[in-house]
């Protein structure tokens, strides 16, 4: 398949991504696509090969074959940082915050800004602050003060940062990893706003979980893995929660849209 004939509204396409390690095959000829605006859900059992799809888009590892478009150009994706310099960003199951830090801190991580006074430089702490508490209430999340040491948060409210830092930096794709692993139920729906926020945003949302329910809530489709292979796409509309979960668990597309599929192939 040509690009020229894929979907233009894609802002991701990965077509034929194959990933070995050694002799072991991990993902075998995956297509997988992205629209600009869209939330996908990612799913599949351990093992499917979600996570590996995700960390050849975000550089963590190299492809064996296949090719990937971004933003409507062929894209090599060495290492994190050349996805972070597409506008790609992912908020990982361990979130990447440092406990003994400030929210302040922890938003600007790797990437603070500074201001010369002669040969030397300094945090520009004032920016950082502002920058990070008006960046997270663009995206409904609201913090007492800047300087509050992570390490007293909520899970909820530190998944809440690292969202939010994923967003204001991101600009164009954020990846969210397990994002309401172990939360309470008000934290999580907190979270599943965000991600709505996000899209409302402009961004595209890529979310892997086990959590059929919560997933099903914020996604506009679903994108099915199971042991290396795609098992198919489907849109909301076309699918419900229980025949999603089924799919997972089974490794098998129910009939009803097995025919579907063939009666569209045949327009």
């Amino acid at each position: 398949m040509q690009y020229e004939q894929m979907n233009d509204n894609a802002l991701v396409d990965m077509i034929d991504i194959h990933k070995y390690f050694g002799s072991v095959q991990v993902l075998r000829g995956i297509n997988f696509h992205v629209d600009r605006g869209e939330i996908v859900g990612l799913l599949g059992d351990n093992g499917a090969g979600k996570s590996t799809l995700i960390k050849v888009l975000t550089g963590y590892h190299s492809l064996t074959r296949g090719q990937i478009y971004f933003d409507d150009e062929a894209v090599k994706i060495n290492s994190p940082h050349d996805a972070r310099e597409l506008g790609i960003e992912t908020v990982h199951q361990d979130l990447a915050l440092v406990p003994l830090m400030s929210i302040a801190r922890n938003f600007w991580l790797g990437q603070e800004p500074t201001y010369e006074i002669g040969p030397f430089k300094f945090l520009d702490k004032k920016m950082m602050a502002r920058e990070s508490i008006q960046a997270l209430a663009d995206v409904g999340i609201h913090v007492r003060d800047s300087e509050e040491t992570v390490g007293n948060m909520s899970g909820g409210e530190r998944q809440s940062i690292a969202i939010g830092r994923a967003v204001y930096f991101g600009k164009k794709l954020l990846i969210l990893d397990e994002p309401t692993s172990a939360l309470s139920v008000g934290e999580t729906q907190k979270v599943l706003d965000y991600t709505i926020a996000a899209k409302e945003k402009g961004m595209s949302v890529i979310f892997i979980t086990h959590n059929i329910r919560h997933v099903y809530e914020v996604a506009d489709r679903f994108t099915i893995i199971e042991r290396g292979h795609k098992l198919g796409d489907f849109y909301k509309s076309e699918v419900t929660e229980n025949e999603v979960a089924d799919m997972i668990v089974t490794g098998q597309i129910p009939e009803r849209l097995r025919l579907y599929e063939e009666e569209e192939g045949g327009d």
